[in-house]
């Protein structure tokens, strides 16, 4: 039988760090930012030992330093993380597996093997005895229960997540248990009497659609049976946006400031966008009110770019569709590039 295998990278950054740095082996790391908790950022990454302080990824560091005043805060090297997560993708295709590489810290591996549970104990050896790194594995029959079945297996573990096993598994779970659900859509679901990930699956295709729109309806209900894409190429990784932002030390209020800001952010942006190879098509910006509640606009550009004067243009103007009546604490602008479009779920054609 052909088995779909995702590997995740347990604590990845945290973990690179520790590796770069042993004395730090054990105790709580928090890495984000400069690396400096008085200064204004967000936490990118916490080990495990800062997570059981309540740590978490997307936290103001000053707020990860009152939860763990013991903490050794680090500044993000995306360099390091880059070279070391190509490290253990080579590793990985040395496997007799198809390496589809997933994001830094993840990859699906595809196999036709008899002994999936085998493979995966051979995987965490061998990128642990190569990388020094740890993973978790899940297994499936398909991408999504795939990648489901790894959180019951982290830390440091395998688990198996089938068609057999899905509905007894998540039918009672929240709907953000599922992977492409977030907190907002939980909400309205709730708000439409929606609770678990069983009664999603049970939901009026139709009604879905009326709520949430012709796609994201029906699609919410396809998650929810655990139906997804079984095929796993070796097709490089290619990532869907670029993005720049900045964390303001202090608030700005002042529009000419804020406009400013922008334009350096979507010339910085522009030039990774020509670097990328790969004209634009969406411009997003992000902006971070004090104390911290963040909203985002977007726009579609008339046409594929990667000339600087347009995406700032467009920046700007995504920026004007903000109410700016608050400080603002950050500003982040991103450039999403074209995607295919996506594939019938295997189980449901």
């Amino acid at each position: 039988m052909e088995w779909i295998l995702h590997v995740d990278l347990d604590q990845f950054i945290a973990a690179v760090e520790v590796a770069r740095h042993p004395e730090l082996r054990g105790k709580p790391v928090v890495v984000g930012g400069q690396g400096d908790p008085q200064q204004r950022g967000v936490v990118a990454t916490a080990s495990y030992e800062a997570r059981e302080f309540g740590v978490h990824s997307g936290m103001p560091l000053r707020t990860a330093l009152r939860k763990c005043p013991d903490a050794v805060f680090l500044p993000s090297d995306v360099a390091a993380y880059e070279e070391v997560s190509e490290r253990v993708m080579a590793v990985l295709r040395e496997l007799p597996v198809v390496v589809e590489v997933a994001g830094w810290d993840e990859a699906f591996l595809g196999s036709d093997t008899d002994d999936p549970e085998a493979l995966a104990r051979r995987v965490r050896q061998t990128v642990r005895e190569r990388t020094g790194l740890e993973c978790s594995v899940g297994i499936g029959d398909n991408k999504l229960r795939a990648k489901t079945a790894t959180g019951f297996a982290k830390p440091g573990g395998i688990h198996r997540i089938t068609e057999r096993e899905w509905m007894p598994t998540m039918a009672d779970r929240p709907p953000d248990a599922l992977w492409g659900i977030g907190g907002r859509t939980t909400k309205k679901l709730a708000e439409a009497g929606i609770h678990t990930v069983g009664q999603l699956a049970a939901a009026d295709r139709d009604d879905l659609a009326a709520r949430f729109g012709p796609t994201m309806g029906p699609f919410f209900r396809v998650l929810a049976h655990g139906w997804g894409d079984r095929d796993v190429t070796a097709t490089p990784y290619v990532p869907k946006s670029r993005s720049r932002e900045t964390t303001f030390q202090r608030n700005l209020t002042d529009r000419g400031a804020l406009e400013g800001a922008v334009r350096q952010l979507a010339r910085r942006v522009s030039a990774d966008v020509v670097a990328e190879g790969r004209p634009a098509v969406r411009v997003v910006v992000k902006v971070r009110f004090a104390p911290f509640v963040t909203q985002t606009r977007s726009m579609s550009l008339g046409a594929p770019t990667s000339e600087a004067d347009e995406l700032e243009t467009a920046a700007l103007e995504v920026l004007g569709r903000f109410e700016l009546d608050r400080p603002v604490r950050l500003l982040g602008v991103r450039a999403e590039f074209a995607q295919p479009a996506p594939s019938q779920p295997a189980d449901e054609a």
